[in-house]
């Protein structure tokens, strides 16, 4: 008897995710390796003892770490974690929403596949440096293990982001100072951001914002007669001439960015824009020095 339909939909996202794994995990890496040069470990040892939980071991973790105590209660092993320890993970998202999928040229990447790239990269970087790295919106505990980056990234390709089809992050209640770098296109009306990114600042979580846009949406390229289609359902608008409107759109996404901005400033985060026809070696530079600044 032939399986459900479904489950070969599913059988068909996983082998797409897992083809694009190892070339997408290889580009990631050498994108961080060119960062990394000259660019100190970013890890930090002795700060705070107090407990904050214990942890089942994982592959890659130090048997130094083990609580032998709490681990001679079952047949398990256990790891002790301290709130320091806690708060010291990276939590990283990627917009899911359709308006991702979108390239104004075949030599251009797909924001998402740009955002992919960085989110990965930066994971790299981190996970060098001894940092705790996981998923927003996955329900997995994040890890420094030598396994966290391809699970992550197996969890980044898969299907369960894209099924929630978020423009902007789903509030969870992080431990305290943990920090988060959001990776997405932002163009959500300001308020809605403003209000989603104040509850992870207002739990003392520290915050990055990564604009991804395609070079098209900054300057409105096209001329003559354009029909332009959403791609979250907004319908469609046909401009006869868009030089008409170029000068107007140019000032109202300005204005929109300067908007995002204001925000990330009043709440202590950082704020930079990233062009898919740029190198995202730039981008991740950028980025990785704001991190460091903000600790």
């Amino acid at each position: 008897m032939p399986a459900p339909a479904p489950r070969f939909a599913v059988r068909r996202q996983a082998e797409a995710s897992a083809s694009r794994l190892p070339p997408l995990l290889v580009a990631a890496q050498r994108v961080a390796a060119t960062v990394d040069q000259g660019v100190h470990g970013r890890r930090r040892v002795g700060l705070g003892e107090t407990f904050w939980q214990f942890r089942r071991y994982e592959a890659g973790d130090s048997v130094r770490s083990i609580d032998w105590r709490q681990s001679a209660k079952s047949d398990r092993l256990y790891i002790r974690e301290t709130e320091w320890a806690a708060a010291q993970s990276v939590w990283l998202w990627r917009d899911a929403s359709a308006s991702m999928r979108w390239s104004s040229g075949r030599k251009l990447p797909e924001k998402r596949d740009r955002a992919d790239l960085l989110l990965l990269a930066l994971a790299s970087l981190l996970t060098r440096a001894g940092e705790r790295i996981g998923l927003l919106g996955i329900d997995e505990r994040p890890s420094a293990s030598s396994v966290a980056l391809e699970r992550l990234a197996f969890n980044l390709l898969g299907d369960a982001l894209e099924r929630q089809s978020l423009e902007l992050p789903r509030f969870e209640n992080l431990p305290r100072y943990s920090r988060i770098a959001l990776f997405g296109d932002f163009l959500s009306p300001l308020e809605e951001i403003d209000r989603r990114l104040r509850q992870f600042a207002g739990n003392r979580i520290g915050g990055h914002i990564v604009q991804v846009l395609d070079p098209a949406e900054a300057d409105l390229p096209f001329g003559g007669r354009t029909r332009f289609e959403g791609l979250e359902d907004e319908g469609r608008i046909l401009i006869k001439r868009v030089e008409n409107v170029r000068s107007e759109y140019i000032d109202r996404m300005a204005e929109h960015q300067a908007g995002l901005r204001d925000i990330a400033r009043s709440i202590g985060w950082s704020y930079i824009v990233h062009m898919t026809d740029q190198a995202p070696e730039s981008a991740l530079l950028a980025l990785y020095v704001r991190m460091a600044a903000a600790e």
